[in-house]
């Protein structure tokens, strides 16, 4: 029986899939951002009161996402079109 990190490689160099996060595909990580956009502002608009209590720290990145959202609805919309575009086509 071979060594533990040596089955791993084997196991490794033997599988053809891969497997990518969106932190490494650039069009991905600019869909994952542009949905959160989208979903912060439709949860600011049903529930304000979550997202105003929370402007400052960690929590507030969710707060101006929305505002993005918000103040650049048109530009947004288009680039959701434009993100749907781009899947159908790949």
């Amino acid at each position: 029986m071979t060594p533990w990190p040596l089955r791993t490689r084997k196991l490794a160099a033997s599988s053809s899939s891969r497997i990518y996060t969106a932190l490494f595909n650039f069009q991905s990580l600019l869909l994952v951002i542009l949905l959160l956009v989208c979903t912060c502002a439709y949860v600011h608009s049903m529930f304000p009161a979550i997202l105003d209590r929370n402007k400052d720290g960690v929590r507030g990145i969710f707060w101006k996402c929305a505002r993005i959202g918000e103040r650049l609805s048109p530009y947004i919309s288009l680039c959701c079109v434009v993100m749907a575009i781009s899947m159908v086509i790949n």
